[in-house]
């Protein structure tokens, strides 16, 4: 087995943060296992890919630049990715866990009997042992991810085939460059050679695109409300705060669940990994499912009417007592003393 793959996301030529932050992550997997990282783009008007990929780490830069290509449709990605990776033979493959990597990865995986595991949320190398014979496979890829609603966090692995295939959530890893001079190699393709007709049986005749109206994940103030806010109604205080301060207004599962804020603000495991300057944590009790989302902000304060809540423990300053109490003299300072 040869190199660790990532598979990059582009949008008018432009490649999505979730595949940046694959090959942030892919570039310290390859360091650690001592091979190569190279990365593959699919798509139309990718010239400018490889500048924005080889700061990032990339050794080799797979280009398959095709109109038809544009904007992505289920079987001709799968057909390149599973021609080049017959012809490559990686030993990892990474995507992100979008709309289009939970429809390419377990279509790349069937066809190659692989196997994938989704909605990753952490990767490693290690090694296993077989309990039954003993055993042991070295430099495996540690596919991490939460199990039974986020209950647990299950390890799996795969020793026997390859390429051990994962998708990763957006915002689980960070986007760091390796060296900003950093040089790689482009191999474009001829993409009629992994392709056929019948690969373009599906046509996209016009496409909608609504962009997001949270914008949670990069936001740099977060203000997030758990269940131990009580309602509602009193959420409208964390949204108070938020408009002052000017952040965004986050929740945790539990708050989600009870109907106090929508699911596209939920922070968690089970919902996005957020990494604000201020996390300011109004009721939230600190289960590890949350804090696995939110852990590695730069500042934390916990409005908490317990002082034993877990999520104490990390928080680097924690006001005692309950949000009606709290929030509202936190608004009314801000409002005096910010510019």
């Amino acid at each position: 087995m040869n190199n660790l793959f990532v598979y990059c996301e582009t949008e008018d030529g432009i490649v999505s943060d979730v595949s940046l932050e694959l090959l942030t992550k892919g570039r310290s997997l390859a360091d650690a296992l001592g091979c190569g990282l190279e990365a593959v783009a699919a798509g139309h008007a990718l010239n400018g890919v490889g500048k924005q990929v080889f700061p990032y780490g990339v050794d080799v830069l797979h280009v398959f630049d095709d109109a038809r290509l544009a904007p992505y449709t289920s079987l001709p990605h799968t057909s390149v990715l599973v021609k080049l990776f017959r012809e490559e033979k990686p030993q990892i493959a990474l995507m992100g866990a979008t709309s289009v990597g939970r429809d390419l990865g377990p279509r790349v995986s069937s066809a190659l009997g692989s196997g994938l595991t989704a909605d990753c949320t952490a990767l490693e190398i290690g090694d296993h042992e077989e309990k039954k014979d003993g055993k042991v496979y070295r430099n495996l890829l540690y596919q991490i991810r939460p199990a039974f609603g986020g209950n647990i966090v299950a390890t799996i692995v795969n020793p026997e085939c390859r390429p051990q295939m994962a998708t990763v959530r957006e915002g689980v890893m960070k986007k760091e460059i390796f060296r900003p001079d950093y040089a790689g190699e482009t191999r474009r393709h001829d993409v009629n050679e992994y392709v056929s007709d019948a690969d373009f049986v599906v046509s996209v005749t016009d496409r909608k695109m609504e962009s997001s109206r949270v914008n949670i994940k990069s936001a740099p103030i977060i203000v997030a409300g758990g269940y131990g806010v009580g309602s509602r109604d009193n959420f409208r205080l964390l949204y108070e705060l938020a408009a002052v301060i000017g952040g965004e207004v986050g929740g945790s599962r539990a708050a989600v669940d009870a109907g106090f804020i929508e699911h596209e603000r939920q922070i968690g495991q089970t919902g996005v990994t957020v990494r604000p300057k201020l996390y300011i944590a109004c009721g939230i009790s600190g289960q590890i499912q949350h804090i696995a989302g939110m852990q590695e902000s730069a500042i934390i304060i916990s409005v908490n009417s317990d002082p034993g809540a877990p999520i104490n423990a990390i928080a680097d300053y924690v006001i005692t007592g309950t949000v009606e109490d709290v929030l509202p003299k936190m608004i009314r300072f801000y409002r005096k003393n910010s510019k």
